[in-house]
């Protein structure tokens, strides 16, 4: 089954520096039909203006995945872990037993972003950031895997989830595997979803299949997250 959730009917909100849509509950946005995928908590789809950010504050239990669509953010941490995450790159956080970070946008441009929270597996590990720099050559024959929690990934979180992504010209057409539920982002451009039609900024809840096929009509930029069907902890 597959249910689309168009970027017109997602949560917003305006704070000037930040211009947010949210996939589901969060913060001031309250929809009591739209809180949680599975062990998929979040997806904030951020504009962060150019010399903003989000201050430094704390997380616990909680593995806090950014994608950089454009732009680039610069994260610090209580840890001392610092890094700038860049278009088409990834950084993970673990927060575990708690850990203060900020994450800004220093660039002279605005940065666009995914930010997806995912429920651990596991509570009070020890925290932990990591980044790294990904292809951005078109595929043409699967997306690429970018996280995961069995160590296949180069990016790793505490749960049984994977998260794809690539870019795909126009015209290129993938099948792709689903080991539990997904739900799918459309990042740029237009794409058919199993036929049905998908544009930026689209997400869409996929049950009950074992793959799924994409169409590129546009260049297309896609994220597929892979999650339990519910936030299982040890």
């Amino acid at each position: 089954m597959i249910t689309i959730y168009p970027y017109s009917e997602l949560g917003h909100a305006d704070h000037g520096w930040l211009d947010a849509r949210h996939h589901f509950s969060f913060a001031g946005y309250v929809n009591p039909d739209r809180h949680r995928f599975g062990a998929l908590r979040v997806i904030n789809d951020d504009t962060i203006r150019a010399g903003g950010g989000f201050d430094t504050h704390p997380h616990r239990d909680m593995e806090i995945i950014t994608y950089v669509r454009r732009g680039a953010i610069t994260h610090r941490d209580s840890n001392g872990n610092k890094g700038r995450t860049q278009a088409g790159d990834v950084q993970v956080m673990s927060a575990g037993s708690g850990i203060f970070h900020s994450e800004y946008n220093l660039e002279s441009e605005d940065t666009t972003l995914f930010q997806i929270w995912i429920e651990p597996n596991q509570r009070g590990v020890n925290p932990d950031w990591d980044s790294h720099v990904f292809p951005k050559t078109p595929v043409k024959d699967g997306l690429n895997l970018l996280v995961s929690g069995d160590g296949d990934a180069p990016l790793h979180i505490h749960q049984d989830a994977r998260i794809y992504a690539g870019k795909l010209t126009a015209g290129t057409v993938i099948r792709h595997p689903l080991h539990q539920q997904a739900y799918l982002l459309v990042s740029e451009g237009e794409l058919t979803l199993d036929h049905q039609p998908m544009t930026r900024g689209d997400g869409a809840e996929i049950t009950g299949t074992d793959s799924v096929r994409l169409e590129a009509i546009t260049d297309t930029e896609v994220l597929v997250i892979d999650v339990p069907h519910s936030p299982t902890r040890h």
